[in-house]
């Protein structure tokens, strides 16, 4: 077999636009996010596929895709890169040992709901760290926590259809609710379905899990609208919940904010909602940084003070938080 040498021929940038090219789906769009003309960029790979005497993109109308061989190579080149990138890093927290980078994939409804306050902790506390956000579903998430991409994933915890040799640490409780402005007239009363069925509701259109999980709850409660309000808008969802009557079904955690002001507030439901884990995914292969050991600190002290304002709950009780404090003292530097 002939020897490809590509200790001696490989180059970073031919690595990084392999990567600009698959996450792109277009030479176009990805010579664009390089900052280099289309022609430089073909040329690029032409060579590289030389290198590799291996085809490594299927052209096609609307763009390319990778061969069997060319995912192959795509999965190690970003191991590759992210072992650079974390070089780069420590490099940099040797320099400043109070800084670092904590390279963080988070769910939608964490990113909205328990993120912002966590990261005000994680200023406060270590100002010199930086962060490096993917938001995503678990299974865009998954494949860069594998290949080092990013340290750990925050957010709802799904049980995996079979083993993927993560571990899924639960932290918090995100369960299904009912939310409305804190001087809603239905507070005035004993909140039951038949007074739920007199005001109309806004509800967000997100993921497919979650929305199968809040059309589940309207079917318990015998809530099922001809026509309810939907919206991708947080925002508009706000608002809404503010200026009128109207009352959303979602993960509470979604206006953790207004929760924690009081300008929102939870509807006891006459029905027990199905629990919803929250928390972390963490490899078991390798150790956090320390910058990421900070981050799960400050997110297990901000978890401790929702649950004791009654916003949240732990997602496992009492074994939970003892494993939590357990665990973060062990954090502790």
């Amino acid at each position: 077999m002939t020897r490809r040498y590509l200790d001696q021929r490989l180059r970073l940038s031919l690595l990084r636009a392999v990567d600009a090219v698959e996450a792109h789906g277009s030479l176009l769009k990805a010579s664009a996010a390089l900052g280099i003309s289309q022609p430089a960029l073909t040329k690029n790979l032409q060579e590289l596929e030389d290198i590799l005497q291996l085809r490594l993109f299927d052209r096609h109308s609307r763009g390319v895709i990778p061969t069997a061989g060319g995912r192959v190579f795509v999965q190690a080149t970003r191991r590759i890169l992210a072992d650079v990138r974390r070089l780069e890093e420590d490099l940099d927290q040797l320099a400043n040992p109070s800084s670092g980078t904590v390279a963080l994939g988070a769910l939608p409804v964490a990113a909205s709901g328990v993120l912002p306050g966590v990261l005000a902790r994680l200023k406060t506390a270590h100002p010199d760290i930086k962060l490096r956000l993917e938001q995503g579903r678990t299974t865009d998430l998954l494949p860069l926590l594998a290949s080092g991409e990013i340290d750990l994933i925050v957010g709802r915890l799904y049980e995996p259809a079979m083993p993927d040799g993560f571990r899924r640490e639960p932290l918090w409780s995100e369960p299904i609710s009912i939310l409305a402005r804190s001087e809603h007239p239905m507070f005035s009363e004993t909140v039951s379905v038949d007074s739920l069925r007199r005001y109309d509701l806004v509800l967000p259109t997100v993921s497919q899990r979650v929305g199968q999980e809040i059309e589940h709850l309207l079917a318990m409660l015998g809530l099922e609208p001809t026509a309810p309000l939907r919206s991708s808008s947080y925002g508009f969802i706000r608002e809404m919940l503010h200026a009128t009557d109207s009352l959303s079904i979602m993960p509470r955690l979604m206006m953790l904010g207004d929760l924690l002001r009081g300008t929102l507030r939870i509807a006891s439901l006459p029905i027990p909602a199905p629990d919803r884990p929250a928390g972390l995914i963490l490899p078991r292969d390798r150790e956090l940084p320390p910058a990421a050991r900070a981050f799960v600190q400050c997110l297990r002290s901000y978890i401790r003070e929702i649950v004791t304002r009654g916003v949240a709950s732990t997602a496992t009780g009492d074994r939970a938080t003892e494993k939590s404090d357990a665990t973060l003292a062990e954090d502790e530097p």
